[in-house]
């Protein structure tokens, strides 16, 4: 059996998940993994598929772009076949809370450093609606620091350019970051 990777884009309404969930069931997919949200008003969605019967990925593609794409949805599959070399790495997951005045280019600012240290970035969360009024930019990286990496060189690395950016910056342990939030 293999397993693919559908993404859906579409602007957001009642009945994205229904009829795609339907869709990729009826083709003989069984769902192990959704992941969904919403930018503004635009639902993106990634659906990790294992298909229970014979049919090639640009089949299923198009299957599933004849019944969506008359519903407003942009739909790619892509199969998944490549070994997950990125488990195999030892690492420690960590939350980095960054907020501070707008500017173009902070997203890729941060993650070039993120990058240069091998981090791994697994989910990331940003919205910047204040232009210079600190509490209304704010960037959550949820990511995962190999266990060779030197952190203290990372830290310092991050909390250097975010200063420079007149960025604040808080680099916590997931554990201590969710410990910290639930209270």
């Amino acid at each position: 059996m293999k397993k693919v990777i559908v993404t859906v884009l579409a602007n957001d309404r009642p009945g994205i998940l229904a009829s795609v969930t339907e869709a990729v069931f009826q083709e003989g997919g069984n769902l192990d993994q959704v992941s969904q949200t919403l930018l503004e008003t635009q639902f993106a969605g990634l659906f990790i598929a294992t298909l229970t019967k014979d049919i090639s990925v640009e089949e299923l593609q198009t299957k599933l772009r004849k019944i969506l794409s008359p519903q407003g949805m942009d739909v790619l599959v892509k199969p998944i076949d490549e070994p997950d070399t990125i488990k195999n790495i030892p690492s420690e997951p960590f939350v980095i809370t960054c907020f501070g005045p707008d500017r173009k280019g902070l997203v890729a600012e941060i993650t070039a450093i993120l990058a240069r240290h091998q981090v791994n970035v697994t989910n990331l969360r940003a919205m910047f609606e204040g232009g210079n009024d600190p509490s209304r930019n704010l960037m959550v990286y949820e990511v995962d620091i190999p266990a060779s990496a030197d952190t203290a060189v990372l830290s310092e690395d991050l909390r250097t350019r975010a200063a420079e950016l007149s960025l604040v910056i808080n680099i916590q342990h997931r554990n201590i970051f969710e410990s910290i939030t639930r209270i």
